[in-house]
């Protein structure tokens, strides 16, 4: 009697597959309303305000608030607001869609998000080394074609890295989450809605009573906790090591996972436990001019490694999917409509795609204006400038694999690749450095923060191609409102003082100077990190494809690398997220499927929502003369 054979496993699908199984499931792009004039309009004013809160707290902290999530809640909730007073107007006689609040919520991310980022680090920095400022026009127009750039180079991985690859984008997932607990019904939808509500309450409290202004007079009780103890003769507080305040990072762990979240604490420890002591007594790691160790003087050594694991597995992962890759790029030779037919019947989701022909026109524009602008006012060679935006692309596709794994945005560690190419190349050329530097990290963050869009409207079936344009249409609202608001709380060189310290332009200034004569003026030991850290990014990825079923026992690259340009205790509270999550899955299987991400999405949006609460009232006393600060201080 014959052995009966064991059933053959399920075939995965293809690429092809999977997204036409997207399509024909959740697709609803074509029948519900989505880029319409009321949307785009309310996505512009919206995201005015957040690109102002964004450039104030990026100066002030060397941070951005993550403004999807809040866009997202605020579009929502205010044109629901304004409804009830102005329901006798076209805009207002009908609720928005839920496909129009993500195309809103689209617009002004974009405006808040990606539009500053050069600010606050190479723009800055130009004007603590040059003691003036970039005329008007040169900034407005550099700032308008990196948000460009940005946005148009995120078309060609977004069918890759969102549906096919299917990265998480947590923050995207946080913001569909959203909407759906805002636009659901039933007793399943209220549920979910009060489990995002509750976490948007707990996480409103938690910046309340870590970050309220000093003239709230709310005790700031809940404070970054540090280890107790010395190590190489310095507080543990010194190496970051311990557990922040807040639960934005906890609830994003919890949605990233265990094995990423469990690979950045690994390589925080390794970085703050074992690297940076032993750098520290031999001297490689200084004290800062106030005999201070901490972050920012640990980083500037440890950047490099974590930054050539991120580059080089980014890398390889791509040439794993060199296929994909391809397949994203097709149908360039149709640009000009050639053929457009024959894609079409091969492929349905061409027709509501961002085409290539987009991809090709738009990063050629603002490839060309970039080039423009640096060689006519920062005097950069045309080779030089051309070869920054080429940088671009390859930075591009690594900050943004980043953002899909982890939900940041290395922006400042994908600047300094550049920062070192150029200190090989152009040798003692700060403002070469410093402004080549700034095209690579700044086209990065809207390409990143477009993607995080996207991936909302993936899971809420949108059209791609509406919600692009919604997120172009935003790079001209947050130009307008944040050139001339820089010039307003930066007015000269003596304006970046303790109030806005500029910590990240410091750091972009400190590698242009420490770059000025070159890679010989990078100490061995880093030049060895760049080294073992690129080994490390390659071994990995080839490790993971050699052995798939031991995936999960192998450290992810990405978490790795990004530990080494992160505070231990960001590390740290990614671990304490996807622990309880996966704790929870365990002992409720099917109530963590329904409320982890709810939670987690409601923390999320209710410590953003104050985030930006803050910033506004620390804008406001900023340009008001003090209103924000408590009487006498």
């Amino acid at each position: 009697m014959a052995e009966p054979t064991a059933p053959e496993a399920p075939r995965p699908q293809t690429a092809e597959e999977i997204e036409l199984e997207w399509y024909r499931t959740v697709y609803q792009g074509d029948h519900v309303p989505q880029l319409t004039l009321r949307a785009v309009v309310m996505g512009f004013l919206l995201g005015g305000i957040m690109s102002l809160s964004n450039l104030y707290i990026g100066l002030k902290a060397g941070w951005h608030i993550g403004v999807v999530v809040t866009a997202a809640i605020l579009s929502f909730t205010i044109h629901r607001g304004l409804r009830l007073f102005l329901f006798w107007l076209p805009g207002f006689r009908t609720p928005m869609s839920i496909l129009e609040n993500n195309c809103m919520q689209s617009t002004a991310s974009s405006a808040g998000y990606s539009t500053g980022s050069t600010l606050v680090s190479a723009i800055t920095a130009y004007l603590l080394i040059e003691g003036k400022h970039i005329e008007p026009l040169p900034l407005i127009l550099w700032t308008f074609f990196l948000g460009m750039i940005g946005c148009f180079m995120a078309i060609p991985m977004k069918r890759q890295m969102i549906n096919v690859e299917k990265l998480p984008f947590p923050t995207g997932i946080a913001a569909a989450e959203t909407l759906k607990g805002l636009y659901g019904r039933g007793s399943e939808a209220i549920r979910k809605a009060l489990a995002l509500t509750g976490g948007a309450f707990t996480g409103v409290l938690v910046k309340l009573f870590g970050e309220a202004p000093a003239a709230w007079k709310i005790p700031a009780i809940l404070q970054n906790v540090y280890l107790p103890g010395r190590i190489a003769g310095r507080r543990f507080e010194d190496f970051t090591v311990g557990m922040e305040g807040s639960l934005i990072l906890v609830a994003a762990g919890a949605i990233v996972g265990l094995r990423t979240s469990i690979s950045l604490v690994l390589g925080a420890a390794v970085n703050y436990l074992v690297l940076a002591p032993i750098m520290f007594e031999r001297g490689i790691i200084a004290l800062n001019d106030k005999g201070e160790l901490g972050f920012r003087q640990i980083t500037k050594w440890g950047l490099w490694i974590g930054v050539s694991i991120m580059v080089t597995s980014s890398l390889v992962a791509v040439i794993f999917q060199w296929k994909t890759v391809a397949r994203a790029f097709t149908g360039m030779g149709k640009m000009f409509g050639f053929g457009a037919a024959q894609e079409a019947a091969d492929d349905p989701l061409a027709r509501i795609e961002a085409p290539s022909s987009w991809f090709v026109v738009g990063t050629t524009l603002a490839a060309c204006g970039i080039v423009a602008v640096a060689t006519t006012w920062f005097g950069i060679s045309i080779p030089m400038a051309i070869l920054a935006v080429v940088m671009t692309f390859f930075i591009g596709i690594v900050a943004c694999r980043v953002t899909g794994e982890t939900d940041i945005t290395p922006t400042g560690a994908m600047g300094k690749i550049t920062q070192l190419t150029y200190g090989v190349l152009a040798p003692g050329q700060k403002i070469v450095n410093l402004m080549t530097a700034g095209v690579t990290a700044g086209a990065a963050s809207p390409a990143a923060d477009l993607l995080t869009d996207l991936k909302s409207g993936y899971l809420l079936g949108a059209n791609p191609r509406r919600q692009f344009l919604a997120q172009f249409f935003g790079v001209f609202a947050g130009t307008a409102v944040v050139v001339p608001a820089f010039y307003a709380l930066v007015p000269d060189p003596s304006a970046i003082n303790e109030q806005l310290p500029a910590p990240a332009a410091q750091v972009w200034r400190g590698v242009a100077d420490l770059l000025g004569d070159g890679l010989a003026a990078l100490h061995p030991s880093a030049r060895w990190g760049i080294l073992i850290g690129g080994l490390v990014g390659i071994v990995l990825p080839l490790l993971e494809r050699r052995f798939p079923k031991r995936r999960l026992l192998i450290p992810s690259a990405t978490g790795l690398g990004l530990a080494f340009v992160l505070p231990f205790y960001n590390s740290f509270s990614f671990l304490l997220g996807a622990g309880a999550a996966a704790i929870f899955a365990a002992v409720s299987p099917k109530a963590a499927k329904d409320y982890t991400i709810p939670v987690a999405s409601g923390i999320i949006a209710g410590e953003s929502l104050m985030g930006v609460g803050f910033a506004l009232y620390d804008t406001a006393g900023a340009v008001g003369g003090g209103a924000g600060e408590a009487p006498g201080g």
